[in-house]
């Protein structure tokens, strides 16, 4: 098939980085365009990245010699070569507000990695897996902007792919859940770190990630929302509570999740287990190229998942679950474990922007 021409803006971050790798032989995508800030632009992508390339695998040969463009200048140049463009860039939130939504209106998707519009009503963020039918609420919000093709998709924080991806089919199962408490315990490449720029996380713990809290206990619901007069309108309940830790691991962040039921029907150890292991979302049934086959791995050995063994399960894009136990206090308790890099942040992108060329959101110009 012709492959859709693919631009990163904020190509030379960490994120961005990851961007780059993963469409290194993508069977959809061609990297096209690679943006970042002025001081990159003009640069070859090597040039750009040299002394600050993060990831493990060499940079990939087809990026070396794309002359890095100037994100905010080259708007209108850099829609006109791609069919869509991720982003992720450095900048305050009001500026990316600003900058994805002139490359929506110049006409050119955005899949976004930001946090800056995620709680715009009639910007979807999507779980492939989770909450698919979003996806319904771009032509709302391509009035609003008065585009055709353009429109705004983001992908939600990292920390609650740790947790989220458990509790949502247990709801589409039809059990109520009333709270959850979610403790996360999250890499430093969550901070676009690596040991060798932050030592001072080596043999450290940092109780603190500046805005996780609010995100980690307000996102689900949006997630969990449902569509209603061109707006997104955000679950009521389960309420969600979260405390959010920086731990010194590279990648993989990891939650220990406590759940309560609402009153009257609650599932048993052994039907969860089988709700988990047999769960398939919209990402599944259309066999997009980077969905995990089995979304949900669950782990019977007393101490796993771990982050070491278990982050890179199906190429970072599987869910990992163990320890389900009852509670005390809760209904049960239970521990997860996503790739923050690559499910929770360029690789959920790149997931997202498969279902929405598989769903028509997205065509080639």
């Amino acid at each position: 098939m012709e492959k859709y021409k693919v631009g990163v803006i904020g190509g030379t971050g960490m994120v961005g980085q990851r961007f780059v790798t993963l469409l290194e032989n993508h069977p959809w995508f061609q990297l096209t365009v690679i943006a970042a800030s002025p001081r990159s632009a003009g640069k070859t992508y090597a040039q750009a990245v040299s002394g600050r390339w993060a990831m493990q695998t060499p940079i990939p040969a087809q990026a070396k010699d794309i002359v890095v463009m100037d994100a905010q200048e080259d708007v209108e140049k850099i829609a006109g070569l791609v069919d869509f463009v991720f982003c992720a860039v450095d900048m305050k939130k009001d500026e990316i507000r600003a900058l994805e939504e002139r490359y929506a209106k110049a006409e050119c998707p955005v899949l976004s990695n930001n946090s800056a519009h995620r709680w715009t009503d009639d910007v979807p963020m999507i779980v492939p897996e989770l909450n698919p039918d979003h996806a319904r609420i771009i032509p709302a919000q391509r009035a609003r902007l008065g585009t055709k093709r353009g429109f705004i998709s983001v992908k939600s924080n990292c920390s609650i792919q740790s947790y989220t991806p458990m509790l949502t089919p247990l709801m589409k199962a039809g059990y109520e859940i009333d709270k959850v408490l979610a403790c996360t315990y999250q890499a430093i490449s969550g901070a676009g770190k690596t040991f060798e720029r932050w030592p001072e996380m080596t043999d450290n713990l940092i109780p603190y990630i500046g805005g996780e809290e609010e995100k980690s206990e307000q996102e689900p619901l949006k997630v969990w929302g449902h569509i209603e007069d061109g707006k997104i309108v955000k679950a009521s309940s389960p309420a969600v509570t979260a405390q959010c830790l920086r731990v010194p691991v590279s990648d993989g962040h990891t939650a220990a999740v406590f759940v309560k039921f609402k009153e009257g029907k609650k599932p048993t150890e052994e039907q969860i287990k089988e709700i988990w292991k047999n769960f398939k979302g919209r990402a599944q049934e259309l066999e997009l190229p980077s969905a995990p086959k089995q979304f949900i791995h669950y782990f019977e050995e007393p101490d796993r998942p771990q982050a070491k063994l278990d982050r890179d399960l199906e190429g970072g894009m599987a869910i990992s679950a163990g320890r389900l136990r009852p509670d005390s206090q809760y209904d049960y308790k239970f521990v997860g474990l996503s790739h923050n890099t690559l499910r929770g942040a360029a690789g959920g992108n790149v997931l997202m922007a498969e279902l929405l060329c598989a769903e028509g959101y997205i065509d080639r110009k």
